[in-house]
């Protein structure tokens, strides 16, 4: 299924409608600021699983996942005084943030040193979603078998690859097609893992 949501203001019928979805244990196709993502509730290992498969990925390497806030990330992950200085300077926006995960976090979202990737990204539709579902969605970026080596930005190329795989896909337009910067703040020490959107300058 195949849903436009505008992009600025995304009506909230149809955010209600995407959220029954991931609570019913269903996966989507989203905008964010870098590329479409295709995610589940973290919550549902099934759904995760089902990710796993679609993704042809290794469940050694967890997914990221998308927090509504700055004060929604501080329930899932360990934050400190610096990380959330950090944080709150440069969200929402184009960054992964690897911290150290809460008790709240599944193990199957966890590396083996329980740390998971977190992302609010500058996009009002995976905002508006994440706040009206409750709980934080997995990010992992929409890559087709053929086409770009990376990620998609073009949500018809999405529906058309993976429609049948996933439960919903919703078009907000163009994504601008570029990867997340991917900084960790394990021990208060910044580390850039990937140079992306996100300008980290700030890091060096």
């Amino acid at each position: 299924m195949l849903i436009t949501v505008n992009p600025k203001s995304p009506q909230p019928r149809l955010i209600q409608k995407v959220a029954q979805i991931l609570q019913d244990g269903g996966t989507i196709a989203y905008p964010t600021d870098t590329y479409y993502g295709i995610g589940c509730d973290i919550m549902n290992k099934k759904a995760i699983e089902k990710i796993y498969r679609l993704k042809q990925r290794s469940q050694k390497k967890p997914f990221s996942f998308i927090c509504s806030s700055l004060k929604n990330i501080s329930q899932y992950a360990k934050v400190s005084n610096y990380a959330y200085k950090t944080m709150k300077r440069l969200l929402p926006g184009p960054y992964t943030f690897v911290l150290e995960g809460s008790r709240l976090v599944p193990k199957i979202m966890l590396t083996r040193r329980k740390t998971a990737g977190i992302r609010v990204p500058d996009h009002p539709i995976c905002l508006a979603l994440v706040k009206e579902f409750g709980h934080p969605i997995i990010s992992t970026t929409a890559t087709l078998a053929t086409g770009p080596a990376y990620g998609v930005a073009d949500p018809s190329l999405i529906h058309d690859a993976i429609g049948a795989q996933i439960d919903i896909v919703i078009d907000g337009g163009p994504a601008p097609g570029g990867p997340s910067s991917v900084v960790s703040l394990i021990g208060d020490e910044p580390e850039i893992i990937r140079v992306g959107l996100g300008d980290v300058s700030v890091f060096q």
